[in-house]
Formats: C-alpha cells, structure tokens, sequence
C-alpha cells in the first residue's frame, strides 16, 4: 500500500468518525427540543426572572395660594400567594380559609362569606401563587386587610402580596383641569403643565425584581423594591383658585345663556404677566359644556375689533392722525368690497370717538388712506411689536400667529391692507392678543405670560421663573397715554358703556365682534360670529388684565352684549376682594348724619379699608359701648383671639365666624342667616377640641 492510499484511509476514517459525532449531536437536540423540549421550557418560564419598573409617585401641582390642584395617591392591588410558606400545612389553611373569607365579605360587602371562601378554595387547590383578591384598594383598606386571618401571619407566611399603584387626582375637579391637563399612554408629551413639566413632575423610576410562575404571571420576588423610586417634584402654578372659580362660572353661565359652541376667559397679573385663571368650554349637548380644547393658547382666528387698538397705535405712532382728527363712519368703500358699520353712521366723528364706537369704516379708511402706496410699513409695525411670532408658553400646544405682508402671495393690494385694520386677514390667539393689551396696561412692557412661578423639591426652590420681556417699549409714552385714553372712553362713552361700566372702578378695554370664515369657502358662507372684550382694570392704575372671547352665539353676537357681562362678572368679583384696588374705588361721599352704617365684626383691616373708601373716619371702640360720635368717627372693636378660650364671635358675618372657630378646634352648627346674634357656648370658656357650638345668625 502506496502513502498516498495510506493517507485517503486515514482521512476516510476521520471523517466517518466526525460524521457518527455530528448524527448524534443532532440526534441528542432533537431528543432536547422534541422530547425533553417542553420539560426544560415549562423549568425556564418557572424559573426565569427580570427587573420592571416601579412608578414613582408624580409631584404635586399647587395654586398660587398653595392649594393643591393635582396630586398623587397611592392604590394597591392584593394578591395572595396559596403556597407561601406559613400556609403550605393544608390543615392551617383550611382552618382559617372560612374565617378569611368572613372578613372579607364583612368588610367589602360584595360578595357572600360563601362565595369568598368558594373562591379561596379553588386558588388553593390550582395552586395558585398570585391570586388576584382585591384591585384598587387605599391604604386605610390595606391596614384593614393586612388584620385578617391568614394575612395577619405576614408576607412570606401568610401569603398576602401588595403591589402599589400611583393614581392621579384633582381635588378641585374640573377647575384648571385643561391648564393643569394630562399624561397617559395615548399622548406622547402629556398636555398641559402635567406634559411640559413631566421631567420635573414624574420623578425617577425604581427597579423591583419579578418571577414568571406558572400561567405566564410575573410575581414579585422580594417584598420592597431593589431600587426605590424617586418621587418627582412640586411645581408651584401662577392659578389663583378663587378667580378660576369665578371664570369657569361666569363663562358657562353666558355659553349656555347664549347657546354658544365654545368660549374662553383668561386672567392675568399686569406687572408679573402671572396668569390667574384660564378656563375653556366646548358645547357638547344642549347646556352641556366641558373642558376639551385650550382655545386660550390654541384658538387660532381673525381677531376682529379687538385688533383695532394696533391698527390706532401705529398711526398714532407714524404721526398720521392725533385723536381729535376728524374721519367719517358708516361706509368705505374698495376695489371689490364696501366695508359697513353694523351700527349704521355716526356721521364725521373724532378719531377717540369712533375708535370709542368701534367703526369699521373709519380705521380701514384711515389706514388704507395712510399706508395704500407703503403697506409694509403698516405690517412693519405688527412684525417690531412680534405679533407674527409664538409667545413661547410654558404649556405645549400654542398656535402659531398668522400675520400677513405684502410679501405673502395672498395679498391683496386692494383689499388685504383695509380689512387687516379692523382685525381679519390674520390668525391670533385670545392669550396673544390679551398679552398686547397688556402691554399698553404694563406702560408699554410686552411681556410673555407664564403659568408656572416655581419648581420645588422636598420645599427647597429647584427653580424659579418670571415673564420673558418680549419688547421692553412697545410705543413711546405720548401714544401710550391717548390709546389709554380711548380704551377708557370705550367703557365710559362707547360700545362698552352699557355693559362693563361700573361706577365705582375704572376699566379701560375694547369690544370686538368678528364673522368666522369656513375654512376655504370663506365668510360668506358662514354666518357665525366670534364675540370678545379685552381690558384691564383698574384703568388708573392696572392690576388684571382679562379677555373674553365666546364662539357661534345664537342671537345676539356683539362683543358688548356677549362677552361684556362675562368680563364685568369676573372683574366685579376679583376688585370686591382685593384690598389693594380698593384705594381705587370711586365712592368719596362724606357722611354728617349720625345714623352710621351698620359693619359686622371681623377683619379690622377690612372693615377700615371700607369706611376710609366712604370717606368715614374710624376709632377703636373702648370700653363704652355707646355710640360714638360721627364728628370722632364710627367706634369698632378689635378682636382678640386666646389660644385654648372660645371666642366671641357675635356681631360677625357667618364666613368670619365659621374661620374664628374652626381655627379655634371647635365645630359650628348654624342656625338662621344674617349676623351672629348668639352662641351657644359662652365666649372666655375653655375649649374642648371637636365640641359642636351652635351659632344662630339673624
């Protein structure tokens, strides 16, 4: 035999050797994947584990005052383990089986003893190790549950398992609820401050360690998480609880009233450009309006009259008019078009005047007069003063402006100019254009509005924010005064006086009524209409700024009669609680009779801030308690609180009562309205925490 046979031999023989080695690998795994196979797959679904996350709990929301308007409460789900080890004695288990089930029927009363303990039984004998006992428990009913049979041995003996589960709650309901708005599943970035702060508010996710049983079902192996969730922090809004209520409240009134599809208020602080209250409503059944769109900061539309106030501004400013330049009212007509007056002439009028009678035909005149052969310097204006940009909110969801130029390939040299001056051609939000109107409030400061002032963590400040200024001077100071000047002649003289004069404070602000274009088919179709009034209050010296704009009204639809009630409500209500705006009130009548006015007792501070508006001077009442003499001024006394004495709250209205003694650790009961005349637990008594006082008011 050759070598070179020799070799083919030797490689033959390997070969057959790797080839019986490899018939039996593939043999050994179809023995593994088809015979052992669902053995050793049933053992790797027992056995396997993995980590899952652990929500943390999101931080709070609160109002300005601190009031909480979004929270995080902790749910629990109870399961139970029928192998764990202080029940593996079948004896054990069946001996308090009966027991458990009692307590559980007795305690949620929704099923019989019977049909609990039926069910026990049954989990026990499929040996079930993650029985699903109760879902959506709090932690007063898991106190309860963790005293029951069998659950009083403990986790790991008696076999109850608590999984916690965050839930997120509004205490104030539906108040601010769009502001405050949402995360879940379906929306990517959440809505409302819950969305733009969610970095802040979620907090840090932990790790909890569990097991796949049998069933597929992933049991946790340890009691406490292997990683604690870090909870997320505080954000501290610029809401003012008390004025949402208002504006929520006087908003639906008038949408129902007027049957309208949707409305928006919107309250702000002039100096801090803080927003106090936003609300929103959609009409969605007859009388029925909920909160489903931010039409404050995503309501694009024509702005209408309200705009008017820009168009006046710019030519104040270029110098082309003064308020006293006389222009007439009624019609104007252009290339294609007659703009009308909805009012009908009011003849040749001052500039004041017909801005105060908010006339169609006088601005489109004024400014296509003007600005017809140098357009752009018109829209010059509105680009410098940044209408045409976002205002950069803190909550997601702004619209962007619309702001046409002759650059645009749809405008009009014809038309275009003229019907921008009295605010159609373009897009802007309620939120935008009460932002520019407080500007003019703010001495000319336009500033961006913010809805969060401040980041919190365990109380210490993360951070804190003020208004962006978006242009520091918006006009010079001669303009300022007379356009201040005609916003406070709209409500004094003009379309206003009827509805939002209020003779004992100055509001300054314009009315707007607009027709609303069907999308491509354009106003003529469409014969609805967008009524607004925008203003500040009080004129001399502006704290609030507000807008009102309400959407379809049927019936009546001009700004004054619609939206005017619903700013004058608002106003009404915020300038009869702040002490502050007091000093501005126009009541200065001086009293010689002796006949004084009748006050209750309560706050000191408030009760002279009233008689000082009256011109009434005060004196503290000492030991006489005749009346004193008008010449010396009205007598009151002064309150004294003693901690652990019930105190004297006879003479007192029934809000200060109510806060007198409920600081004090006692519970009133009322009987009657008016003043309190008597009580039923004498004042200087020393007080017992909890005990109920009668309180009878006449």
């Amino acid at each position: 035999m050759n070598i070179r046979t020799n070799i083919l031999l030797r490689v033959y023989a390997a070969f057959g050797i790797i080839l019986l080695f490899a018939c039996a690998v593939i043999g050994k795994l179809v023995q593994v994947q088809v015979v052992q196979g669902p053995h050793y797959r049933a053992m790797a679904k027992s056995f396997s584990t993995k980590y899952v996350e652990v929500e943390a709990s999101r931080g709070n929301i609160y109002a300005i005052d601190g009031s909480l308007l979004a929270t995080s409460v902790p749910q629990y789900e109870v399961r139970m383990d029928m192998l764990a080890g202080g029940i593996k004695d079948d004896k054990l288990f069946y001996d308090k089986v009966d027991s458990l089930g009692a307590a559980l029927a007795t305690y949620f009363k929704d099923k019989s003893a019977r049909d609990y303990t039926r069910k026990l039984r049954n989990a026990r004998q499929d040996k079930q190790r993650y029985f699903l006992i109760k879902r959506d428990m709090t932690y007063q009913n898991l106190k309860a549950m963790k005293k029951f049979p069998m659950f009083n041995l403990g986790r790991y003996k008696g076999g109850m398992i608590t999984i916690q589960q965050n839930k997120r709650i509004l205490p104030f309901r539906n108040l601010a609820a769009r502001t405050i708005g949402y995360k879940n599943e379906n929306v990517k970035n959440g809505v409302g401050l819950e969305g733009a702060y969610g970095q802040y508010i979620n907090g840090e996710s932990g790790k909890r360690l569990v097991q796949r049983i049998s069933g597929g079902v992933w049991m946790p192996v340890n009691e406490e998480d292997e990683i604690a969730p870090k909870d997320g922090a505080d954000i501290i809004s610029t809401i003012d609880i008390n004025m949402q209520d208002l504006a929520q409240n006087a908003l639906q009134k008038q949408l129902v009233k007027s049957q309208a599809d949707h409305g928006t208020v919107i309250v702000m602080e002039v100096a801090t450009g803080e927003i106090r209250a936003v609300a929103n409503f959609t009409k969605v059944s007859d009388g029925v309006y909920k909160e489903q769109f931010n039409y404050a900061i995503a309501g694009n539309q024509d702005p209408g009259s309200t705009f008017k106030l820009a168009s006046y501004m710019a030519l104040l400013e270029d110098k082309l008019i003064d308020t006293n330049t006389m222009v007439g009212t009624g019609t104007y007509k252009i290339p294609g078009k007659v703009i009308t007056d909805s009012h009908g002439s009011i003849g040749v009028v001052t500039v004041k005047k017909a801005f105060e009678q908010s006339s169609n035909a006088a601005i489109a005149k004024l400014v296509n007069t003007n600005y017809r052969f140098r357009q752009s310097k018109f829209t010059n204006h509105l680009y410098n003063w940044h209408l045409n940009e976002k205002l950069e909110l803190q909550i997601p969801g702004e619209a962007q402006p619309v702001v046409k130029t002759p650059r645009n390939t749809s405008w009009n040299k014809n038309m275009t100019l003229p019907q921008m001056a009295y605010g159609y051609e373009m897009q802007l939000t309620p939120l935008k254009m009460l932002s520019f109107y407080n500007a003019v409030a703010n001495n000319g400061k336009y500033i961006s509005p913010i809805f969060v002032k401040e980041i919190k963590r365990l109380g210490n400040s993360v951070e804190q924010f003020k208004a962006r200024v978006i242009n520091p001077k918006i006009c010079s100071d001669v303009t300022l005064s007379k356009v201040k000047a005609m916003l406070e002649g709209v409500v004094t003289e003009g379309s206003g006086k009827l509805i939002v004069y209020n003779p004992l404070y100055n509001i300054a602000g314009k009315t707007g009524t607009a027709q609303v274009a069907d999308g491509n088919k354009g106003y003529k179709a469409n014969k609805q209409y967008q009524a607004s009034f925008v203003g500040y209050f009080p004129a001399e010296n502006p704290k609030y700024s507000m807008i009102v704009v309400i959407n379809d009204p049927k019936g009546l639809y001009y700004g004054a009669l619609v939206s005017g009630p619903v700013f004058r409500e608002v106003a009404d209500h915020i300038f009869a609680s702040d002490m502050d705006m007091l000093h501005y009130a126009n009541i200065k009548q001086k009293t010689t009779s002796r006949c004084t006015p009748q006050a209750k007792q309560g706050y000191n501070k408030a009760n002279n801030m009233v008689y000082n508006s009256f011109g009434i001077k005060t004196q503290l009442e000492k030991l006489s308690t005749d009346d004193a003499d008008s010449n010396s001024g009205i007598a009151y006394k002064e309150v004294f609180k003693r901690r652990g004495i019930v105190p004297n709250v006879t003479g007192m209205g029934l809000k200060d009562a109510l806060y007198v003694l409920g600081n004090s650790g006692l519970k009133p009961i009322i009987s009657g309205s008016g003043q309190v005349t008597n009580q039923s637990i004498l004042a200087g008594t020393p007080i017992i925490k909890g005990t109920k006082i009668l309180i009878a008011l006449q």
